[in-house]
């Protein structure tokens, strides 16, 4: 068999380790060729497609990003776009796709698996942990290590300085990194999307606990917003896409809170150093198990599928489990970000 495979939307460590599995399963355990198709979905557009053997996989388990190339591209919307994947499917012989990405790159695969009929399968990748099906998602991990490692480093000068130190996270439409890394960094407020806040009530909090302890930490997802019926409208500014700017809530919660408080308060913004650098061991591993997945999948004749871990199983679902949703932060790990 002849089998493609892409990385697509933003990267994030632990892709290598997807690519890498799929590679050199297939070619060992079943005898496949494997062609790496560059920048996500455009390079299928394309035809960028360049074969991929053992050798050109070595070394990268433990690389950051995707030696593949990604782009935000999906053939649906691109005028003649279907069109154009379908003819590099038939010119390049293959015999199936594997698609590594989040929501935007696994929708498409299955408008791409309907209307060109190849065989596809999915691999969920997200630092933003919001795939619907999985309990994780290839690129979470690392994302929560780094941000919580921010948070541990921000405590020494938020104290030296008597300081509210601000932190705001990834997380547009939901408040994974944000409540993880918060939680586990110690962080004193959190702030989530998908629990509006009331602005004056966090400024009471943080008075209070200044009466003991001369500083405070808190954790803003980049999506968190004010409550309705408050007395404060700091919404996030957003971009032509309707999504939230990095950087822009966190600075609204900053200065509201230096206002309210009358104490010092700075902001760090960790952006894109969330998805970035070396996986951890955990971004490795499930990326390796889902690349085995995937292609052992594949090969079964399996299609319209993505991979998922529940539990410790390593399962198949299909797309329309996680098409257009959204997995939000459980109320047991909202409530304990809130009490702890």
């Amino acid at each position: 068999m002849r089998i493609g495979i892409l990385t697509g939307g933003g990267d994030c460590p632990g892709l290598n380790a997807a690519i890498r599995a799929v590679v050199k399963r297939g070619t060992a355990q079943h005898g496949c060729s494997i062609v790496g198709f560059q920048n996500g979905w455009q390079g299928v557009i394309d035809g960028d497609a360049k074969p991929l053997t053992r050798d050109d996989v070595s070394g990268i388990l433990v690389e950051g990003g995707t030696m593949l190339g990604t782009a935000r591209c999906h053939p649906h919307k691109v005028p003649g776009g279907l069109e154009a994947v379908r003819d590099t499917v038939h010119n390049e012989k293959l015999d199936g796709l594997i698609c590594i990405g989040g929501d935007g790159t696994l929708k498409a695969a299955g408008k791409v698996s309907d209307a060109v009929g190849v065989p596809v399968i999915g691999i969920p990748k997200t630092i933003d942990n919001d795939v619907v099906g999985t309990d994780s998602a290839i690129g979470f991990d690392t994302a929560v290590t780094v941000a919580t490692e921010a948070i541990d480093r921000l405590h020494s000068t938020a104290e030296s300085h008597n300081r509210v130190m601000v932190v705001e996270l990834m997380g547009r439409h939901s408040g994974w990194i944000a409540v993880t890394a918060g939680i586990a960094g110690g962080a004193d407020i959190i702030l989530a999307p998908e629990e509006p806040f009331d602005i004056d009530q966090i400024a009471k909090r943080i008075k209070h606990r200044h009466r003991y302890k001369n500083f405070s930490i808190v954790a803003v997802a980049e999506g968190a917003i004010p409550a309705e019926g408050t007395s404060w409208d700091g919404n996030a500014t957003i971009d032509d896409k309707g999504n939230p700017i990095a950087g822009s809530i966190g600075h609204e919660v900053t200065k509201a809170l230096e206002a309210r408080t009358g104490f010092p308060a700075r902001l760090t913004v960790l952006g894109y150093v969330q998805r970035g650098g070396i996986p951890t061991a955990a971004d490795r591993l499930l990326g390796t198990r889902f690349g085995v997945a995937a292609i052992d999948a594949i090969v079964a004749g399996e299609s319209h599928k993505f991979t998922a871990i529940n539990g410790e199983e390593v399962v198949l679902k299909d797309f329309s489990v996680m098409s257009g949703k959204t997995k939000w932060v459980p109320e047991g790990l909202l409530e304990a970000a809130r009490e702890l």
